[in-house]
């Protein structure tokens, strides 16, 4: 135990859950295995992610199936040169157990006992000790991709980033979408924000009868469009209810007849 305390002397460690018995749980074992940790909690994906923006944990337990924001939306909001080490802690169907199996560092299945909880620590510890190479983060990258497509019903809220804080905007006020390098800026009515997404996963999350593709780099909510104007070339210019102009191309046209009566 001693040699493992050493190990993990210094080490700082967030559990993020929203139930509090949870967090009790794991911070009981954590110390219980380990000396001189610094134990940080979260009970909801946002406080989550500022936490770990602010404090640069070197490994979390983080809660999958959360209200709001659930833990793999918290992972996508982090950049993943800044991502922690991450231990899943989930209740999930088995399709998503073996993904992060493979491509996780560990899981822990709830509920699990002091035996599970030690193997995942274990785990944890050695890859901390030796490191994780870019071939394992891309590893992770294509497993979150992938339980993603797979996942839930389709998003009603959004997690965006603002200079102070991130929070959630409910999709329902979205004008547009486009793409802007590793972003996605998030147009409303009166607001720009932007998350750390890709507009092509992004699109495979969104409700297909309310928003639409338009242009390679934009997607706009259809209740938001009033009217249509030929371009040219087989263009149309998409007008907003906010005044705004985008244009509608040849590419994605045979998706107007959503926004005709």
């Amino acid at each position: 135990m001693g040699e493992r305390a050493s190990a993990t002397s210094g080490c700082r460690i967030l559990i993020v859950d929203d139930e509090r018995p949870a967090r009790q749980k794991l911070r009981r074992l954590i110390a219980a295995r380990s000396d001189g940790v610094v134990i940080f909690e979260a009970e909801d994906g946002l406080q989550a992610v500022e936490l770990i923006r602010a404090e640069a944990p070197d490994l979390v337990f983080l809660d999958v199936q959360m209200p709001g924001v659930s833990g793999l939306d918290v992972i996508e909001a982090i950049d993943a040169s800044a991502r922690p080490l991450v231990v899943f802690v989930t209740a999930f169907e088995e399709y998503a157990v073996r993904a992060f199996d493979a491509h996780a560092v560990d899981y822990l299945l709830k509920p699990y006992d002091a035996d599970r909880f030690d193997r995942a620590f274990a785990r944890a510890t050695d890859a901390m000790e030796r490191g994780i190479d870019r071939a394992e983060r891309q590893r992770l990258e294509r497993a979150l991709a992938d339980v993603q497509t797979e996942r839930r019903l389709p998003l009603e809220r959004l997690l965006v980033e603002t200079e102070e804080r991130s929070l959630l905007i409910p999709l329902a006020k979205v004008e547009r979408l486009e793409a802007a390098r590793n972003y996605v800026t998030v147009h409303t009515a009166t607001e720009t924000f932007r998350v750390r997404a890709i507009l092509d996963r992004l699109e495979a999350r969104l409700d297909a009868r309310a928003f639409v593709r338009i242009h390679r780099s934009m997607i706009v909510r259809t209740d938001q469009v009033v009217a249509l104007e030929p371009w040219g070339h087989g263009d149309y210019v998409v007008i907003m209810r906010s005044g705004t102009r985008a244009r509608l191309s040849r590419r994605f046209r045979d998706r107007l007849a959503q926004f005709l009566p």
